[in-house]
């Protein structure tokens, strides 16, 4: 069990406040709802998944992302939700009416489900997420209350998603399931990618900085291989191209006034040959 150790129980030099500070995972929320609230990551990696998905064959606006979005599934339990870190659909307005902002997403009234989950694993939700562990295991097994299907169960046997993918930023791992005869069957990866033809976009674990933090990420990449930019990378090139081609301006007008300067140098030393050819008594 986690437990803090105080100044005066310290005998060996003082720890950094990761190792003594509990964390969400180590203390719970007294609400067994909450207690899967998201962390810094489960708030940025998500946030760089939308910002790079952009399907080829699918118009802005009827492309629906979302993060940590309630998402209900059965019109006969209407409370009976799941929260996934990450999920895309295809075919539906990305604003209600045009203009305004989910507050959740209901099945039985969007009549689409998402084509691609990604679950970010943490230490409380590693098991159910990986399909290891049933509501009614965590609940007790001789409880009489109904319980709600697990979220493997869900995504895979009522909402029949193609694609659920897990990573796990601990290992940094990805773990790609794929609907087979109505099952998850894990993909095999040879690299840490998957190209997923629907969408004409691949998802791949990408090395940089997002949000001033330099680690492995998620990301998704186009039909070459690139890796698609955020909006505001996309700027950020557009400023170094903008650059890049005022500099070579500049460049070319210094060759050329040196140009002129070579030309006008040249031309005073041919008059000033021509004066002293005069002064011998020579008519060039």
């Amino acid at each position: 069990m986690f437990r803090l150790k105080y100044p005066a129980e310290q005998s060996d030099p003082p720890l950094s406040p990761r190792e003594t500070l509990p964390t969400m995972y180590d203390l719970p929320s007294e609400d067994p709802e909450e207690s899967g609230l998201p962390d810094q990551f489960h708030d940025f990696q998500p946030e760089l998944l939308g910002l790079t998905f952009r399907p080829a064959n699918y118009p802005e606006d009827i492309v629906f992302t979302a993060s940590d979005l309630n998402l209900y599934y059965d019109v006969h339990h209407q409370n009976w939700h799941k929260r996934p870190d990450w999920f895309a659909v295809l075919g539906v307005p990305r604003l209600y009416d045009g203009h305004d902002l989910r507050l959740s997403y209901v099945i039985w009234q969007e009549g689409v489900s998402p084509s691609i989950v990604v679950e970010l694993l943490s230490p409380s939700t590693e098991k159910e997420d990986l399909g290891e562990l049933e509501i009614s295991d965590r609940n007790g097994a001789n409880s009489q209350v109904e319980k709600p299907p697990s979220k493997w169960k869900v995504y895979e046997q009522i909402l029949r998603i193609p694609y659920y993918l897990v990573f796990s930023r601990y290992t940094n791992q990805l773990r790609v399931f794929t609907l087979r005869s109505g099952h998850y069957v894990e993909m095999p990866l040879t690299e840490s990618k998957i190209w997923i033809p629907e969408i004409e976009l691949g998802l791949g674990i990408w090395e940089g900085e997002y949000r001033g933090i330099d680690r492995l990420w998620l990301r998704w990449y186009d039909s070459e291989g690139n890796w698609i930019p955020t909006d505001a990378e996309s700027l950020e090139i557009a400023k170094q191209e903008i650059a890049s081609v005022e500099q070579r301006a500049e460049s070319a007008e210094q060759r050329a006034e040196s140009a002129e300067q070579r030309a006008e140098s040249a031309e005073q030393r041919a008059e000033y040959l021509l004066q002293r050819l005069r002064e011998l008594g020579i008519e060039p």
